[in-house]
């Protein structure tokens, strides 16, 4: 993430403020941008002392890649699998939702019948109906779901720090990282917490320079646009680009600083801003005026359904790993927005809540997407996947709503290589436990590296410079067509 798209707006009271930090400071004031902007971009919490130590590994020419790109569709809060996709009509009453099954254009496959425009796209798709952890936390589960990697403990305190495992996105651009001018990968439009910032969406270990490019803005707003994009009034980019010489000269005279991996990832996140200053095709990515109206309407015009579009834009240009996220919170109390966390608190009620927020959004956005991905011939090349943390409690609670449920749920993939209209493992009767082919997010991690082409084992070196895979995931070959 390049310095002028800082995810919290604030620096960590602990960061230090060196001669060398001060001198870059004043090389970023050259190029139109701040101080205090610099020193919030230089978030003290991925401290870069961590990068050293990234290992070059090999791993990318004994596999072919069957997708080009990944976009994770991250549903923050938990979506009840048993409102979505692995419905139980015949499940006993406290359990059985108060929806019916409809038949979907897939045999064998039965949605929601509030989602009667999806169970067109089911041949598109693979269900993997037997996902399941153990962390009850968003925060611990979160991280799980967008590292790959087991937390240390089921903490909702868990906070992001070193010596947690990195995002996918972010080991992507470690490993095979895009070269020039266009980021490896985006992260849009929130960056998830719940009381405190998700770990899991960051570099970590890898170093600031393989953070994603991350935009905090409303793709639905009008005039949304990038200003960081453009060059400031009157500057050139020729001009632009001497000045970044000059600011190297300068650094070179502060040698006797010693030049720490923090330092190097900041000084690779000025050359990644020139770069996309000066990136006509990425200026031009992130344009949804170029959008004829219908096709914007198509998707919606709420942040995550201009965020599926924006994140299509993106790897028509070439980005390899966008995260769209449904919501910033956990939500699940509001029919305006928020995300699935549905318990019922406050005299709120489940049900009434899905039925007008998010199962619009999602029966809108999902078919909308999948199906111009496939008319665009995008689709096969493109591993679209939609997940939450966890699902929801088979058991409706006392506020006639669903609580955390780590031990059974849904992940839906499609495209980059998976097959069409199956499905894959299978819960019990009371949608509980998996009762067959059981699959863990280091799984489903696994099979996202070796779609791409990574191999699952290749080895990135950790805070403590110790060698570590990847992910400790199985490829799930059975999904793959």
């Amino acid at each position: 993430m390049p310095p002028f798209s800082n995810p919290t707006g604030a620096c960590s009271p602990s960061a230090s403020v060196t001669r060398r930090r001060l001198l870059s400071a004043g090389g970023l004031g050259m190029f139109g941008l701040t101080m205090p902007r610099f020193l919030r971009g230089a978030d003290a919490q991925q401290t870069a002392a961590l990068a050293a130590a990234s290992a070059t590994t090999p791993g990318l020419d004994k596999l072919v890649a069957r997708a080009k790109s990944v976009i994770f569709c991250f549903q923050w809060g938990g979506p009840s699998h048993l409102e979505t996709f692995d419905m139980k009509p015949d499940a006993p009453e406290g359990i059985r939702g108060f929806h019916k099954p409809i038949k979907s254009n897939a045999d064998g496959i039965w949605v929601s019948e509030k989602l009667p425009k999806t169970a067109k796209v089911m041949d598109k798709v693979t269900l993997v109906r037997s996902v399941h952890h153990t962390m009850k936390n968003h925060n611990s589960a979160g991280y799980y779901a967008l590292s790959g990697h087991a937390p240390p403990s089921d903490d909702q305190r868990l906070k992001d720090s070193p010596d947690l495992f990195p995002a996918y996105s972010s080991v992507v651009d470690r490993i095979a990282p895009l070269k020039g001018e266009i980021p490896t990968a985006a992260t849009f439009p929130y960056i998830v917490s719940d009381g405190s910032l998700t770990p899991g969406q960051r570099a970590s270990f890898l170093g600031k320079e393989h953070d994603p490019f991350i935009v905090l803005r409303d793709p639905s707003a009008p005039g949304f646009a990038l200003p960081e994009l453009s060059l400031p009034s009157g500057v050139s980019f020729e001009r632009l680009n001497a000045r970044r010489e000059l600011q190297k000269l300068v650094d070179s005279q502060t040698r006797l600083l010693d030049y720490s991996a923090e330092a190097r990832g900041i000084e690779s996140y000025y050359d990644k801003a020139l770069s996309m200053l000066h990136s006509e095709k990425l200026r031009a990515a992130f344009d949804l005026t170029k959008e004829p109206d219908k096709v914007r309407d198509g998707y919606g015009r709420s942040p995550y359904g201009q965020s599926l579009l924006l994140a299509r834009r993106l790897v028509e240009a070439g980005v390899k790993f966008v995260t769209v996220n449904f919501s910033q919170g956990i939500g699940g109390q509001s029919t305006t927005e928020g995300g699935w966390d549905t318990h019922g608190f406050n005299d709120t009620r489940m049900f009434p809540i899905i039925e007008k927020y998010h199962m619009p959004i999602t029966e809108q956005t999902l078919p909308t997407f999948l199906t111009d991905l496939d008319e665009r011939g995008l689709l096969d090349e493109t591993l679209v996947v939609w997940v939450g943390e966890f699902g929801r409690t088979p058991k409706i609670n006392k506020n006639v709503s669903r609580d955390h449920w780590p031990q059974c749920y849904t992940a839906l993939l499609a495209g980059g290589g998976v097959k069409r209209g199956y499905v894959h493992g299978a819960s019990d009767k009371n949608g509980e436990h998996p009762a067959d082919k059981p699959v863990k997010p280091d799984d489903l991690a696994t099979t996202m590296y070796h779609l791409l082409g990574i191999q699952p084992d290749t080895e990135v070196r950790d805070v403590v410079n110790r060698p570590v895979p990847i992910s400790y995931g199985k490829v799930i070959q059975e999904i793959i067509a």
